[in-house]
């Protein structure tokens, strides 16, 4: 019989010629990635020990999540795995993809309210809501989304982490209890109807577009936010959202117009105005 074993040397050669016929940039890199998501592996132990026996079952998973990477699935869909702060999640086409920039809502929160109960609107693989209790003292987080898939992300990401977090379906803030929050983070979705339309395909084919459009303006979701939010929080509760940039001044705009105080736009990593940071009033 056959040995069906391979080194790793030879399953990340056969990788990168895959993905370089595919097009991708850095090939190498990639499959390096892939492999470093799926055994859990550091990438530098492959070049300390390149030439290391895997068994057959880790190398067709290896080769199946390559081969769908090639046809343009995203990396953290085709691995199933993203790391978000300090959590690994599993990821896939139920929930949009977690990045970095949205990252810093929770950086940017928590020096401000980090007790008390919070809430994440629309919280799909429940990233946002995980971290907030993970890293702050509130004694209850919860995590709100319309759709039965995310939600079920959502908790299937709860067990893995332990993290423990509360999660209702609903839309935006509809199932949720006047005035007992202190603290409403979320990411909306933010494009325009002509934007998502001119998305690159690895994020137009792949990620939920419920998560992505907000109509002609872009700024439906965004606008609700900032009127439903003022009935669920405390006064002098805070509210985070993730924004976008060529928007964040007109966002701004109609907090204040809704009698927000401490209305403020912040930067991303990258530069770009991200961030809508406010208080509701003390005063009704």
């Amino acid at each position: 019989m056959p040995d069906l074993q391979q080194s790793r040397r030879t399953l990340l050669a056969d990788a990168t010629a895959g993905l370089t016929a595919a097009g991708l940039d850095s090939p190498r890199r990639e499959a390096l990635r892939i492999w470093a998501d799926l055994s859990g592996e550091h990438p530098g132990e492959v070049a300390i020990r390149p030439d290391g026996v895997i068994q057959p079952a880790a190398a067709a998973a290896f080769l199946a999540a390559v081969e769908r990477r090639a046809a343009g699935e995203p990396l953290a869909y085709a691995t199933g795995r993203i790391e978000f702060r300090t959590l690994t999640l599993r990821s896939d086409p139920r929930g949009l993809i977690p990045r970095p920039e949205t990252e810093g809502l929770v950086d940017l929160l928590l020096p401000r309210v980090r007790s008390g109960r919070a809430v994440d609107i629309g919280t799909g693989s429940g990233c946002l809501a995980l971290s907030l209790a993970q890293e702050g003292d509130f004694s209850e987080v919860v995590g709100v989304d319309q759709s039965a898939g995310a939600l079920e992300l959502a908790r299937e990401n709860r067990a893995l982490t332990g993290v423990a977090v509360s999660l209702v379906r609903g839309d935006l803030c509809g199932p949720l209890r006047t005035g007992v929050f202190d603290a409403l983070v979320s990411n909306p979705p933010y494009l325009t109807t002509g934007e998502y339309a001119l998305l690159d395909r690895s994020v137009r084919d792949w990620e939920p577009r419920a998560a992505l459009e907000s109509g002609g303006d872009g700024l439906q979701a965004t606008t609700r936010l900032l009127d439903e939010a003022r009935t669920v929080l405390r006064p002098g509760g805070w509210l985070g959202l993730e924004v976008d940039a060529t928007r964040a001044a007109e966002s701004a705009r109609r907090a204040g117009a809704l009698g927000w105080t401490d209305v403020a736009i912040h930067a991303d990593l990258f530069g770009r105005e991200r961030y809508l940071l406010a208080r509701r009033s003390e005063t009704p």
